[in-house]
């Protein structure tokens, strides 16, 4: 019945994150419930179920959420159902404990908790909201975030509304932490602008944001008059729908883990090529400003962290002060762990600092390799670790690349994205090995522009005009690399607010000299708004690549059979319109 795990990853503000592990399973309510040939209904419980019917002064409550809640276990566990057109629901097959269970829905507010256990028929009553601003408390955080108002200005909208999806990267904009100011940060200002402009400089990332913020100009006066509106009672004026149909049948579970201090995470729960690989097993989640690999144990009710070892410098270690931490140093780290995958044998790989930015290995830049003599990389920010749960031991592979998301090919080469070409390491080479300049590899972008079916040294540059008898290197932001199971070829999506490229890399049978980039832009349309502002990216196992796009809020599907033409010389991009959906 677990069908999926990961991440709950709306981080409040400035790092204040309650970190949870979130698995969705699918439970039909109708093997819970008999009906009678009349359409009458019972209830049937299991000894480890709680059922019942909710109610309120409108009737029946279809599509609220039920939620049950224990601190019994050894971490905080809930179990989340949705009721049926009845207002029916069951919470299937709950750990023996004694819960808290309340209803929660659109147009209701949160009813009081009521003492359940296992095996126990509960009806409860939920509670209609007196107003829309009471109503609007449980509303997803994109239905507050949508009362924002992009001003008219020197930007336009699409770069206001490009700098707002840019915020939700890290941060879950509208929800209670972002759309409120912190107290103490409003009674030291005499606006809301003035609380705005010292918000965003606090925490481990307040030099970023206050540039990106600093940069709207007076246009950034857009969010202080959304929470100021949001202040003076202003709320929502859409309702979100309600669960229908068969989302009623999800069935959520959270755990807590992690630490308080935790900010922006990744997990793995298994390999993303074969899903039965660790069943039943521990969950791991990398926890970037608490240098921990969080863990947890589904079957058990348990959570735990590893500390992830790391002789690289410390960083963070002077923070703004925090409206939730103060002056505590709560974001110093050395490992600054990052993405995480599983590989086949249940092994735990995570990108962090294994090493200082100016250690780079001599064999990065050494002409003695043949990547570095084809493609020298003087700094790398992030490496990889391994941890074996079998031996309970971190290794370390030092990466000449700037290590970041990853995906590992049928054939176990793990593919790291970096801005300006791939990298990648050999599973099977470094476990046989351990030399970790023998088990890596590593490819610019350059577009094969003459056709003569390799990368030539000597190619134009980015900034450089295209020259018909030489390739051409372009600018390659491979944030999420994705491996195409259908010819084994590694694509490459960005995440900037102006990266708008889908790049394909085939390695070739001699890299890096075979390394050919090809890059595909989506087509720009008259009938509809023009896709930018690139992000994850992934593909199924008939070959097409499935992108999202941050920015503009499309979702993309690219099918590179029906190209009629590869051939691109001036490596624009636009050669395939029909690729794309």
């Amino acid at each position: 019945m677990l069908a999926m795990s990961g991440m709950v990853r709306g981080s409040r503000l400035r790092g204040m994150l309650v970190t949870s592990t979130v698995v969705v399973g699918f439970a039909g309510m109708s093997s819970c419930i008999d009906q009678d040939p009349i359409g009458g209904s019972e209830i049937a419980l299991d000894a480890d179920d709680i059922g019942g019917v909710v109610t309120s002064a409108d009737g029946p409550e279809a599509g609220v959420w039920v939620v049950a809640e224990t601190t019994d276990l050894p971490t905080r566990f809930i179990r989340i159902v949705a009721t049926d057109d009845e207002g029916r629901y069951v919470l299937p097959d709950l750990p023996q404990a004694s819960y808290e269970v309340f209803v929660r829905g659109y147009g209701l507010v949160d009813s009081p908790r009521v003492s359940a256990s296992p095996g126990q028929a509960l009806d409860l009553d939920g509670v209609v909201a007196p107003d829309a601003r009471a109503a609007a408390q449980v509303y997803p955080a994109a239905w507050w975030l949508s009362m924002l108002e992009l001003p008219e200005g020197e930007l336009s909208q699409q770069a206001l509304g490009s700098s707002v999806t840019g915020c939700l990267n890290c941060h879950q904009v509208g929800n209670r932490a972002t759309r409120e100011i912190p107290g103490d940060i409003l009674r030291a200002s005499d606006s809301h602008l003035e609380a705005w402009d010292r918000r965003v400089t606090m925490g481990p990332m307040g030099g970023g944001m206050n540039g990106m913020y600093r940069r709207l100009g007076d246009q950034r006066r857009m969010f202080a008059d959304w929470t100021d509106r949001i202040a003076a009672g202003e709320a929502p004026t859409q309702t979100p729908p309600r669960p229908t149909g068969i989302e009623r049948n999800v069935v959520v579970t959270l755990w807590d883990w992690g630490t308080e201090t935790d900010g922006r995470t990744d997990s793995a729960a298994s390999d993303v090529r074969d899903a039965t690989v660790n069943a039943n097993g521990l969950v791991y989640g990398v926890v970037q400003p608490s240098d921990i690999l969080a863990v947890l144990d589904p079957v058990e009710h348990r959570a735990s962290v590893i500390n992830i070892p790391s002789n690289g410098p410390e960083i963070q270690t002077d923070t703004p002060a925090s409206p939730y931490w103060g002056d505590d140093d709560v974001w110093a780290r050395r490992s600054d762990p990052r993405s995480v995958a599983m590989d086949g044998d249940g092994r735990v790989w995570l990108t962090g600092r294994v090493r200082g930015v100016d250690a780079q290995p001599d064999f990065c830049t050494d002409v003695a390799n043949a990547f570095a003599d084809f493609y020298p990389l003087a700094r790398g920010t992030r490496q990889v670790f391994m941890y074996d749960p079998v031996t309970e031991a971190f290794s370390e592979i030092d990466t000449c690349f700037s290590a970041d998301h990853n995906q590992i090919s049928e054939d176990d080469d793990i593919y790291y994205g970096f801005t300006g070409g791939l990298g990648w390491i050999d599973i099977d080479i470094w476990d046989e090995t351990q030399d970790a300049e023998a088990a890596q590899g590593w490819c610019p972008g350059v577009v094969d522009t003459n056709g003569d079916g390799v990368i030539t040294r000597g190619w134009t540059e980015p900034t450089d005009a295209i020259d018909p008898i030489r390739d051409h290197r372009i600018r390659v932001s491979c944030y999420s690399p994705a491996v195409n199971p259908a010819d084994g070829s590694v694509w490459c999506s960005g995440n900037g607010q102006r990266d708008n490229k889908l790049v394909r890399i085939d390695l070739g049978e001699n890299p890096p000299e075979s390394c050919i980039a090809e890059v595909y832009e989506p087509p720009v349309s008259v009938t509809s708004p023009a896709a930018y502002g690139s992000g994850g990216l992934h593909f199924t196992s008939d070959g097409i690549a499935w992108q999202d796009w941050r920015g503009s809020g499309h979702f993309a599907a690219f099918d590179r059979s029906l190209c009629a033409d590869r051939a691109d010389p001036e490596a624009a991009g636009q050669i395939c319109p029909e690729g794309w959906t």
